[in-house]
């Protein structure tokens, strides 16, 4: 059984994974909570204590278990397993197109990872990310033109395309369906 002094020092970690699984921001945790954010942050760097009432408002807020916040599992040995229906998926985006979102909400806008189905004839098409995006792409079944800015090139299953995604680009499936791997960066 672990002691005090060591389930004190797996708190803080404990919260900011449970925190950042949400996709929530300190500022979000604040509010919900009811707890300022710099003692939020003060928690989670280890440099503050939390009182019974404090740690009980973070649990609620950020939808964990109390007592499971403070059991010996080690996040490094645990899986989170999205089952293939569970994994969000965008079917409005583009034309005959299907974006399955595989990476992590708190992930969003830094390093995205998505399978994308494209249908005969389906294209994505998209505007320009932020300044120094990046997107690459990788060909797992059919053959797509991918787009960036005045450039194109054609791939085939197997063949990885890297390109500028902070100007207009485009995914779209050539002679049939076609599927993807897809990889943004700064976005």
């Amino acid at each position: 059984m672990a002691s005090d002094t060591e389930i004190l020092a797996r708190l803080p970690a404990r919260l900011k994974e449970a925190r950042r699984a949400q996709g929530l921001s300190l500022d979000a945790v604040a509010k919900l909570s009811g707890v300022s954010r710099s003692m939020v942050s003060q928690i989670e760097r280890g440099e503050s204590s939390p009182t019974i009432a404090t740690l009980w408002n973070l649990t609620r807020a950020l939808q964990v278990d109390f007592a499971g916040l403070l059991e010996e599992s080690d996040a490094r040995t645990r899986i989170e397993t999205v089952r293939d229906a569970q994994v969000p998926s965008i079917d409005n985006m583009g034309q005959g197109c299907r974006i399955r979102i595989l990476s992590p909400p708190e992930e969003a806008g830094k390093h995205e990872v998505y399978d994308l189905h494209f249908a005969v004839g389906g294209v994505l098409d998209s505007q320009p990310h932020t300044r120094g995006a990046r997107e690459h792409v990788s060909v797992i079944e059919g053959r797509v033109e991918v787009t960036s800015g005045q450039s194109s090139d054609i791939l085939g299953a197997g063949d990885t395309a890297r390109y500028a995604a902070d100007v207009a680009h485009c995914i779209r499936a050539v002679d049939g369906p076609a599927r993807v791997f897809l990889i943004v960066q700064n976005a």
